[in-house]
């Protein structure tokens, strides 16, 4: 059975950029419900709802087609709201990449500036609900990409860096149509140490 983490934070710790009333209901229910009807899908499936859902993500062709939707679409979302919950912080030793992170993404951007810049760009732009992505590609190198719904960047055999989430449901109570203005404050609340970890794991 898939259970939602711990938070390493309480949910007001991220105000005022992310609401305490937000954070709630973003982890309570809709991160809630991916894990629940995930598990609902793979009910008649043991052997697959005891694999890690990394597992499954980069192997959807394990699932029965009867199921593979389901865990495309729900397992996408509990993994990719473990990530993002897990990327964010209320304290952070910098708002900038540090360490060999950092040099990848001077050395595949120019800048953390011009990162940040296209990142924002790309995630503000996606049509309807999505994620905008920082991944490490097949060849090692750094790409920023985008994805509808919960499809999740395992599948395509790539390795998640930094997500944001832009679904409405992780920000209109506070910004409402303001996309960018969440894109923008997200910068304020990621844990770049965490992020730098999970780069070099």
């Amino acid at each position: 059975m898939y259970k939602l983490p711990i938070l390493k934070y309480d949910f007001s710790a991220l105000e005022p950029y992310f609401d305490e009333e937000t954070m709630r209901l973003h982890y309570g229910k809709h991160h809630q419900t991916y894990a629940d009807k995930l598990n609902t899908a793979l009910t008649d499936f043991p052997d697959l709802a005891s694999q890690p859902i990394e597992a499954l993500l980069k192997n959807l062709e394990m699932a029965p087609e009867t199921v593979r939707l389901a865990v495309r679409n729900f397992g996408g979302g509990f993994y990719n709201h473990n990530f993002f919950f897990d990327i964010i912080g209320s304290k952070s030793d910098s708002l900038e990449p540090v360490g060999q992170l950092k040099e990848a993404i001077e050395k595949s951007f120019g800048s953390f500036a011009d990162f940040k810049k296209e990142f924002t760009e790309k995630t503000v732009a996606i049509f309807g609900s999505g994620w905008g992505w920082l991944v490490k590609n097949q060849t090692g190198s750094l790409q920023i990409i985008s994805s509808p719904n919960q499809d999740c960047p395992l599948s395509a055999g790539l390795k998640p860096i930094l997500a944001c989430d832009v679904w409405e449901h992780a920000y209109y109570l506070k910004y409402q149509n303001r996309r960018a203005e969440f894109v923008e404050v997200f910068f304020q609340v990621i844990d770049w140490k965490r992020v730098e970890e999970i780069y070099n794991s």
